[in-house]
This record gives C-alpha cells, sequence and structure tokens, in this order.
C-alpha cells in the first residue's frame, strides 16, 4: 500500500509550479505527461465548485524544481513552434478567424459589448466633468 502521506508536511513544501487558470486541456494533459514521464511527483489542484480557488500543478519535492523548470521550458519552446505553425497553416488556408470575420460570427454579441463600453465611457466622462468646479 506504501508509505502513510504526511500532506501537511507535503503542503508545506510544496512549490507551484504550473498555474493552470486559462490553460487549454491538451497543454495541461502534456506537463502532466511531460512530469510522470521524467518521474518528478507533482499533485493538482482543482479551481473549485466556485472557480475561485487556484488551479495549479504542483511539485512535491523541491528539488525536483530545476529539472522540471529545464524540461517544461524546452517543451514551452516546441509547443509555441508548434502553434505558430498551426497558425501560418490555418491563415493560409483561410480558416483563421480575423478581428472582423470573428465578431461577424457573434454580431448580437459584438453590438452588445459596443454599447456597453460606449455606455462606460459616457457615464466615465461624465462623473470627470462633474468633478470639476
Amino acid at each position: 500500500m506504501g508509505e502513510p502521506v504526511n500532506f501537511l508536511l507535503m503542503l508545506s513544501m510544496s512549490i507551484l509550479f504550473f498555474n493552470l487558470r486559462g490553460v487549454p486541456a491538451d497543454e495541461a494533459d502534456e506537463v502532466r505527461e511531460l512530469l510522470s514521464a521524467n518521474d518528478i511527483a507533482f499533485y493538482e489542484t482543482s479551481a473549485g465548485l466556485l472557480g475561485i480557488s487556484l488551479a495549479a500543478i504542483w511539485l512535491q519535492r523541491p528539488d525536483d524544481l530545476a529539472f522540471a523548470r529545464q524540461l517544461f521550458d524546452a517543451y514551452q519552446q516546441q509547443r509555441a513552434e508548434q502553434q505558430r505553425a498551426l497558425y501560418r497553416e490555418r491563415l493560409r488556408q483561410g480558416r483563421q478567424a480575423g478581428f472582423f470575420r470573428h465578431n461577424l460570427q457573434h454580431p448580437l454579441r459584438f453590438i452588445a459589448l459596443c454599447v456597453a463600453s460606449l455606455l462606460v465611457i459616457y457615464l466615465s466622462s461624465q462623473w470627470v466633468i462633474g468633478l470639476s468646479p
């Protein structure tokens, strides 16, 4: 069954390695695989039911940080090149939506956001003008 885990000791010595907020699922899976394949002990916390907690990957042993960071940096470089190539390919094929094409897909949302932005600008300017004597 293995040795018992002292969770307080584990939490006190854990090191935040990778914040998962806004990270695509495939990238998070690849980072997990990278750590597992190199026998780096880690655990993961979720954002929780309300989404306000820190979703992250934590290293259990501080000694692993330098090696994990080295692996992660190489992985990020490779992923960036892969994503740039994918972006260029989608542009070449005409499948990459630009600003206008993206907003044409959701015209009501775009109009509503523009109106809301203009309203905020108008109200803010009226408030600032009202402050002057």
